[in-house]
């Protein structure tokens, strides 16, 4: 059982994640301040991942993230949050989260991203079958083949190029600037915001099923855009 590091003060939602958690393989330990959790990461190597609600009685779990981001600790981060505000998310991204979930949530939902999260941690970050995997996408990075479901993509390099940053970043949002940069990267390619915006929509008619209803690549309104893993 992976061992999970939960900070939340709502008892009637600790009750119920505790024994969800529990029920879905993952042993969960449970501390209610921003002091406990503090006192508990001398100890952080046990803990496999951290859910952080994000408002606590002294403090929030910013403070927590920060802290652990600062030991050069990568554990993986969820952040819980009461609401959907673009600040909020921002925040939690830039302090060193890896992703967030907004309440109220679906338990299922959670523990994908969980699990999405664990599987990315445990992938060393060499390459060294030079194969990159993400749910029914498959990325040969020395032939630049992509397949989908066992299908050749045809992909233009920028594409490619953006198809790669948000599956090696799968489940996290990517903001618009730092996908600029990357696929500008010294080629030939000039890419503004707009541009972007043009690849995008061209990369959803090559890997959705319905561009218009996205289940891969999902926009994140006034942040950037997340790769979602969606299972063959």
């Amino acid at each position: 059982m992976n061992n999970l590091l939960l900070l939340e003060d709502d008892i009637s939602l600790i009750d119920g994640l505790q024994y969800s958690l529990n029920k879905n393989g993952f042993y969960v330990d449970v501390v209610r301040t921003v002091k406990d959790a503090k006192e508990r990461l001398s100890e952080i190597e046990k803990y496999d991942l951290l859910i952080l609600d994000v408002t606590l009685p002294d403090g929030t779990g910013f403070d927590i993230c920060e802290r652990v981001r600062k030991q050069d600790n990568m554990i993986p981060i969820i952040f819980l949050t009461a609401s959907d505000e673009e600040v909020n998310i921002i925040r939690g991204l830039d302090c060193g989260g890896d992703d967030y979930v907004t309440k109220p949530f679906k338990l299922g939902e959670l523990c994908s991203r969980i699990r999405a999260l664990l599987r990315r941690a445990g992938i060393p970050k060499k390459e060294t079958e030079n194969i990159l995997k993400c749910g029914d996408i498959e990325i040969d990075l020395v032939g630049s083949r992509v397949l989908l479901n066992n299908q050749t993509l045809e992909l233009t390099g920028a594409e490619y190029r953006l198809l790669c940053l948000l599956v090696r970043n799968s489940n996290r949002v990517i903001t618009r600037d730092v996908i600029l940069n990357e696929l500008w990267d010294n080629t030939s390619d000039f890419v503004d915001s707009n541009t972007l915006s043009v690849y995008v929509r061209r990369l959803r008619e090559k890997v959705e099923i319905d561009p218009s209803c996205p289940q891969h690549l999902i926009t994140v309104r006034g942040f950037g855009y997340q790769w979602k893993e969606v299972d063959i």
